[in-house]
């Protein structure tokens, strides 16, 4: 099993860019993988227990063939925060109306997947794991 000290950290040279955020994911999946183990697996609803903490609950909502809510992409081993609320369609030419979308658009996936990185830190740093 890959260790997440093990991976290197070509993102910190360019922080919070695409690659950066690529590391950042594979991170957020490595934490997840020692947390509940492999996602496409995983069914139902899974409860940790850890004396003097609250009980985690992680509920399996839905599987697809190549990714799952955390959007999990199994054949490239990484995990994302995804969006919580519906998506609109996206419309064709968005970058040609606003130049900045794209750059907001990265600066709300690294907000989203700090976070989902430092939750999960914290649950398996408390001691949390789900079994099957």
């Amino acid at each position: 099993m890959l260790c997440e000290a093990d991976i290197q950290v070509s993102w910190r040279a360019r922080p919070r860019g695409f690659v950066a955020l690529m590391s950042l994911y594979e991170s957020n999946y490595l934490r997840f993988l020692h947390l509940a183990g492999d996602p496409t697996r995983l069914s139902g609803t899974l409860v940790s227990r850890v004396d003097g903490d609250c009980e985690l609950r992680l509920s399996v909502l839905e599987h697809m063939p190549y990714t799952s809510r955390l959007r999990a992409y199994h054949d490239a081993r990484l995990l994302e925060a995804d969006q919580f609320r519906q998506q609109q369609p996206k419309e064709h030419n968005t970058r040609r109306q606003d130049p900045r979308k794209g750059e907001r658009e990265l600066h709300q996936r690294w907000t989203r997947n700090m976070m989902l990185n430092k939750w999960l830190e914290y649950c398996v740093g408390r001691g949390h794991r789900f079994t099957t």
